[in-house]
């Protein structure tokens, strides 16, 4: 078709509504009536000769020649914007949602306090969590449907840039009172007391040595060194939701293999006694990660130096 004959501002519908999946909602975020956006896909459709989106009961969905068209039409949008230069963002009175991929762990570890942040100097800013552990995530980030994903990456593809926010190993939390609680725990006492880990998919969801990968972005699955386990020690309960582990310690003699930034935050706030491994696990870094194309995007930097603060 001839480029010169199509009106480029199809294209913006066509990527929000790609995005959204919803007219409704891309009419929000474009500020245009209902009838404008489906005019503007009816004349999208017949340049393209293509139906695009086929509305379902789950919204949206896009074709196959949409879906094609998706990844290369939002590059070449940015790169328009990026030419025609980016606007300053100013938080105080910025209006936008800033969508971040995050276990319940790091959520409540980290965002709690970016909320607070965001509040203060964000005001009009919205924060939106997708859980890191059943998307697709680095489809996800390709799309440009996440600003940032959060977690612990053995892999992480030249098309993302990703910054490390800390270190951590895993760490042993317990109930108040364990027979175990003050002194040093040995080796013999993981054969005594089974113990309670978090892990987020397994080997038959496609995990390999902890980490399941997607697109080339290997995450981690497992939030404990599996490999390093003494082969005494009895792994009975396997969870996918740190949140519920000080419930199950509290009405058990278990033990909690968790990261050890996890384990000093349930200590402060449920009172669980944390105690060093008798064994050595290996140290992991948590990192954020973005596409690479939004390096220079005013709005994504300005989030990004947040979290890192």
């Amino acid at each position: 078709m001839n480029i010169d004959r199509l009106d480029l501002n199809l294209l913006r519908v066509f990527n929000i509504v790609y995005e959204e999946r919803n007219l409704q909602r891309a009419s929000r975020r474009l500020n245009l009536s209902h009838s404008a956006i489906s005019h503007a896909l009816g004349r999208l459709r017949e340049a393209l000769g293509d139906e695009l989106f086929v509305r379902t009961a789950g919204g949206m969905q896009p074709t196959a020649r949409a879906q094609a068209m998706a990844a290369p039409l939002r590059n070449a949008l940015l790169q328009i914007s990026g030419a025609l230069g980016n606007e300053p963002f100013a938080p105080a009175t910025a209006q936008r949602d800033f969508v971040i991929a995050a276990t319940d762990y790091v959520t409540l570890l980290l965002l709690e306090r970016l909320s607070a942040q965001l509040q203060e100097l964000a005001p009009l800013a919205n924060l939106v969590i997708r859980p890191s552990t059943r998307i697709d995530l680095a489809g996800q980030l390709d799309l440009g449907r996440i600003d940032v994903a959060i977690g612990v990456f053995a892999d992480i593809p030249p098309r993302f840039s990703a910054m490390t926010l800390w270190t951590q190993t895993d760490t042993l939390s317990m109930r108040p009172g364990h027979p175990l609680a003050g002194r040093k725990v040995t080796a013999e006492d993981l054969a005594t007391y089974p113990l309670i880990a978090v892990s987020l998919g397994g080997v038959e969801e496609g995990a390999v040595d902890g980490f399941l990968s997607e697109r080339g972005l290997a995450r981690e699955s497992d939030m404990f060194d599996r490999a390093a386990l003494p082969e005494t020690a009895r792994l009975r309960m396997l969870v996918p939701h740190s949140l519920a582990v000080p419930s199950l310690l509290r009405s058990s003699d278990m033990l909690a293999v968790l990261p050890s930034s996890l384990s000093e935050l349930f200590a402060e706030r449920e009172g669980l006694p944390a105690a060093p491994l008798p064994y050595p696990a290996r140290s992991r870094q948590m990192q954020a990660i973005w596409h690479n194309r939004s390096d220079s995007d005013p709005a994504l930097t300005w989030l990004r130096s947040q979290i890192s603060r």
